[in-house]
């Protein structure tokens, strides 16, 4: 099973004025970039020059549609 490791960069700025960037890797390699801003979600795949694009309201069908639902914690 992969081992995934996320970093991450919190400006110190409002976030309507920088994005907050989550670098992922997978096994020690680079998988991409997660970049959340006030108006999108942006995922940067890794040695990729342009990223994915999802508004808020976009990324919150996405997930209701395609993600799994988390486990209740005890």
């Amino acid at each position: 099973m992969a081992r995934h490791d996320v970093r991450f960069t919190i400006p110190e700025r409002r976030l309507g004025n920088a994005d907050i960037e989550f670098t992922v890797y997978s096994d020690n390699e680079r998988l991409g970039m997660l970049k959340l801003s006030k108006g999108a979600v942006v995922w940067s795949p890794a040695n990729k020059k342009r990223g994915y694009v999802l508004g808020w309201d976009a990324f919150d069908r996405v997930m209701r549609d395609s993600g799994r639902r988390e486990r209740a914690r005890p």
